[in-house]
């Protein structure tokens, strides 16, 4: 946690069946981040959902 709130170090991605690649939110656990991308992948859309640490490279 910082001064200015949480440190909200873990991403949620999704990437569109084009490509485009946008974020879905941020998160505090990397468990926290997974268990809402495990949640949007189990919707059954085309969609591909994953979990990124800020600063870390991209998939």
């Amino acid at each position: 946690m910082t001064d200015s709130g949480p440190d909200l170090a873990w991403l949620v991605i999704r990437q569109d069946d084009n490509g485009n690649r946008y974020r879905v939110g941020r998160y505090a656990t990397k468990d926290e981040a997974q268990r809402i991308a495990d949640s949007l992948d189990d919707r059954g859309h085309k969609q591909l959902y994953w979990v990124e640490r800020i600063g870390s490279p991209a998939l």
